[in-house]
């Protein structure tokens, strides 16, 4: 099946040739955009987490757990966000304390945008979870992080083929060093206001 799924998407080439910040946390009753963002661990969700709302974050245990959670403010083009950074997952099918808290998140807040960050170097591997997502009817934006490293290792993605064969937008960043983010900043907004 994988490899069927990835002639027909045919979004891979090797090449033969080697600001915004937080501003304060939601008080009842306010009614933010919610933004979840998920993903394996180690694909960069903090570092992107952080690019979205500064340094304005709160850290608490999901109620009935021992799992953190993450939580900040965020506004970009004057709309106002709530970012929820869930612990790391690789499916709905959840195994871990860790991945229960997250799918509850997805499930139980319903955030009206779900980013999900994979490492764009391991896309294959990645991929399924982000069927996975659609098939559920969420509403997922995908975010290639690490692109850098991606071409840095001779591939490269066609980003445009992969958003019209998934339905979903696509977005290319290396959250460490802020590239794409901007692009991101504008996706979030026009997916919330579309």
């Amino acid at each position: 099946m994988k490899r069927a799924l990835w002639q027909k998407l045919n979004i891979f080439r090797r090449r033969r040739s080697s600001s915004c910040h937080g501003e304060g946390l939601q008080t009842e009753g306010n009614s933010l955009t919610k933004i979840s963002i998920v993903g394996s661990p180690n694909v960069g969700k903090s570092v992107v987490f952080n690019r979205l709302t500064g340094a304005y974050v709160t850290v608490s245990n999901y109620p009935g757990t021992t799992v953190n959670v993450s939580r900040g403010k965020a506004k970009i083009e004057g709309k106002e966000f709530e970012i929820v950074d869930t612990p790391g997952m690789y499916s709905l099918t959840p195994i871990t304390e860790e991945e229960r808290v997250a799918r509850s998140i997805l499930l139980e807040e319903k955030p009206e945008i779900i980013l999900h960050v994979v490492d764009a170097k391991n896309l294959e591997r990645m991929l399924p979870f982000t069927l996975q997502l659609i098939e559920a009817r969420l509403p997922v934006i995908l975010e290639l992080n690490m692109m850098d490293e991606t071409k840095a290792v001779g591939i490269e993605v066609d980003i445009g083929k992969l958003e019209q064969e998934l339905g979903i937008p696509v977005v290319a960043t290396v959250a460490t060093t802020g590239q794409g983010i901007k692009a991101l900043r504008r996706t979030l907004v026009e997916y919330a206001t579309s």
